[in-house]
């Protein structure tokens, strides 16, 4: 079974991005994710999601939880732990589509 910190390797190098912002079907702003220690994983994760899908939708949330590897079991028994992860759940619950923009 892969680890995050194995997937991550396979990812393209994020030290040029500062930040990565989100915006809901109606244009508005509804996360961000900033490049900073503790959220790199996740910059580095959502920038492979944007690349492969163009935006987060369902299809997207689902590759997402699979990358997140061993994150995702404490992300559902923790709710508010892991808000990256909370994100795609709530994406494949909804079925919302949010727009990326890569700063």
């Amino acid at each position: 079974m892969k680890n995050f910190k194995d997937t991550l390797a396979t990812f393209a190098n994020i030290k040029n991005i500062k930040e990565i912002k989100l915006f809901n079907g109606n244009g508005f702003e509804s996360g961000h994710i900033l490049n900073k220690p503790g959220a790199q994983g996740s910059i580095k994760l959502y920038n492979h999601l944007f690349l492969v899908f163009g935006e987060l939708n369902t299809n997207a949330a689902i590759e997402g939880l699979n990358l997140y590897c061993e994150h995702v079991e404490d992300a559902k028994k923790n709710p508010g732990k892991h808000p990256n992860i909370d994100r795609l759940l709530d994406i494949i619950k909804t079925k919302e589509t949010l727009k990326i923009k890569i700063i």
